[in-house]
């Protein structure tokens, strides 16, 4: 199975980077994994709620137009399903099992993720109730399928 972890804002600050990289990197020997980001539009600080739907529009278009037929696509979502890090684990299993080419994590921008994405999502997950900057969640989330993947191979890793 392989992965793909795509950010719609740019990953900018080097802490971040640097930590995403490093889970990428620990991810090899269990998994091919990468990272797209970067596609977000350009958007004036004081857009509107028309301007803004517009933007997600374009952004959710873009993201779509990255998908191939036998994909599986996961939204990062306030919204969706909060999961143990043992249950995320039990998740990634099921997603290798699936018969599908790849599974598609998208975190979302400042502005969220269109409607017609999350409609077409196969599921969507929530770290918590709280918001956190997508550089964040992007560092979150490669950590969590890191020890996910440690965890469905039955290998030590701190709690």
């Amino acid at each position: 199975m392989k992965y793909r972890v795509i950010s719609i804002g740019r990953i900018r600050e080097p802490f971040y980077l640097e930590g995403i990289n490093e889970y990428l990197k620990r991810l090899g020997p269990y998994t091919s994994i990468e990272l797209l980001d970067g596609l977000e539009e350009k958007i004036s600080p004081r857009a509107g709620d028309k301007e803004i739907k517009k933007i997600l529009q374009k952004e959710g278009e873009k993201f779509l137009n990255l998908l191939g037929k036998e994909e599986i696509v996961v939204v990062l979502d306030i919204n969706g399903q909060q999961l143990s890090s043992a249950g995320f684990a039990k998740q990634l299993g099921n997603w290798n099992i699936s018969g599908k080419s790849r599974v598609n994590l998208l975190v979302g921008g400042s502005h969220g993720i269109a409607d017609e994405v999350k409609k077409q999502a196969d599921h969507k997950i929530s770290f918590s109730p709280m918001t956190f900057p997508h550089q964040m969640a992007v560092l979150i989330l490669t950590e969590q399928i890191y020890r996910g993947f440690k965890i469905l191979k039955g290998e030590p890793y701190h709690k």
